[in-house]
């Protein structure tokens, strides 16, 4: 094992300001389960859960109250045991609405009448959820399943289920694993803290992840901000064997990106979508979700839980949280002391990609590494103005695209205009917004670009399979 300083910058990119300093030095603190978790059947990309539970139930943390929907889907499991107070539409952090199992954790067990069968036969509190398995003696299939049944999806942003990433398609095989410890969102520590203090799970998840993917070499990347980080996977991947390098990149918003994250480590380029990083060669993973493997496969304990950053100028105490899924912000912020002062704007993830949100009652999700409070003097009330033609948003742009151009078709409603200027290349990253002296919502116009030719691809095929039917 080796480290060295990555040689290839891509192009673009802005840096923003941090603030990592408010949480960067808290370790991770373990959060009591609240009394009431709102556990969302969509924590991950691709289709919702099909809920399995009603009103009424009790379940056992760890029991399957979700199930698969789809191949591009991933089940849900209680985070707690509970009882099942309602099963409703609830906003997520994202701002869309789902199903959710609003769970009641102070509820005990009722004895069922006898000769009936009911809470009494549920499996008893404690101990893993799953059988451990001994992985270097488990098989490559054992091992996927396993993956897959402890519900695991990248904990990084868009949540795809990594038992698939994990799995390519016949014709396709991983040259590298490269793992994502950038976290270059401002404000953000929650890899940072795993990989301080949860550095022996990543090195053996990457075992594991090396044997389901048949060996591949290993990259760990990381920015030149963050050398604890460095120095703690550099001690754990030390006795190492194959070839593994930690990769130090350049301090740049968005190095996080897994297309840009492929570059600066191997120098491959994926190529427009709908190509994703298997057809270099390439299996991108986050640092948070490379442990949950190593925890589902050797401990049984399915992804119940995960670490999130709370922080901001407006909340009493920053701090790095592992709680379960399903915790309610409002519970967050209270774990954390409260509001310092009245919070101006109220962020879900970090404040380059993340979402405002309006209320504390979101529940949090497999996906969800922040939550920020921030005070009026950290925001500020704009209008956007007419494009001066500046270019900033081009030089900014890490994926070589026109945004002052796309959100000019947005704008005169001309969705097919913005698709032909590759709009469906846009990360979201938010850079171009960043750096426009006008104040142009450019990254929203390009989601609602996006968002418009995905319902009519989705209509065309519901057509067309409603046209193959009838034949």
């Amino acid at each position: 094992m080796k480290t060295v300083k990555s040689q290839f910058k891509f192009s673009g990119g802005v840096h923003p300001d941090y603030n990592k300093e408010l949480a960067r030095d808290r370790q991770i603190e373990k959060m009591p389960v609240p009394p009431e978790l709102v556990i969302s059947m969509s924590q991950h990309l691709g289709a919702p859960a099909k809920c399995l539970v009603k009103p009424g139930d009790f379940v056992r943390r760890g029991q399957v109250i979700g199930e698969k929907n789809g191949f591009i889907s991933v089940l849900v499991r209680a985070s707690a045991d509970g009882k099942v107070k309602a099963v409703e539409k609830r906003i997520g952090p994202a701002g869309g609405k789902a199903d959710a199992v609003i769970l009641d954790t102070t509820a005990r067990p009722e004895a069922p009448a006898e000769g009936e069968s009911g809470a009494s036969a549920l499996a008893p509190a404690g101990g893993p959820v799953l059988p451990p398995l001994d992985w270097k003696s488990a098989t490559r299939e054992e091992l996927l399943k396993r993956v897959e049944e402890a519900g695991i999806c990248g904990m990084g942003g868009a949540g795809f289920p990594t038992a698939v990433k994990l799995n390519p398609p016949p014709g396709k095989r991983c040259e590298y694993l490269v793992l994502n410890g950038a976290e270059c969102e401002p404000y953000l520590t929650a890899d940072y803290r795993v990989m301080l203090e949860r550095a022996p799970r990543i090195r053996l998840g990457v075992e594991i992840m090396r044997k389901i993917l048949g060996g591949p070499a290993v990259r760990i990347a990381i920015e030149a901000n963050k050398p604890e980080a460095i120095a703690a996977m550099e001690a754990a991947f030390a006795d190492i064997e194959g070839n593994v390098e930690i990769v130090v990149l350049p301090v740049l918003y968005p190095q996080g990106s897994e297309k840009h994250q492929i570059y600066a480590t191997v120098k491959r380029i994926v190529p427009e979508p709908p190509a994703l990083p298997i057809d270099v060669g390439c299996v991108v993973e986050n640092v948070g979700t490379v442990a949950a493997i190593a925890d589902a496969v050797e401990l049984g304990e399915p992804l119940l839980e995960r670490v999130t950053t709370v922080s901001g100028d407006a909340v009493a105490e920053p701090k790095n949280i592992l709680a379960p899924s399903g915790t309610k912000y409002s519970d967050l912020v209270a774990f954390c002391g409260g509001e310092k002062m009245p919070p101006a704007k109220v962020i879900s993830g970090g404040t380059m990609m993340g979402f405002a949100v309006s209320t504390l009652e979101i529940g949090t999700t497999k996906t969800t590494s922040g939550l920020l409070l921030l005070s009026k003097d950290r925001v500020f009330q704009y209008s956007s103005h007419a494009c001066i033609n500046c270019g900033r948003c081009l030089r900014a742009c890490p994926m070589g695209l026109n945004p002052a151009l796309i959100s000019k078709a947005v704008d005169a409603n001309d969705v097919k205009a913005a698709e032909d200027a590759h709009v469906m290349d846009c990360i979201e990253c938010g850079a171009c917004s960043f750096g426009c002296p006008a104040y142009r919502t450019i990254t929203q116009s390009c989601r609602r670009a996006k968002n418009s030719i995905r319902a009519r691809i989705a209509a065309e095929k519901a057509k067309a399979a409603a046209a193959a039917q009838k034949k």
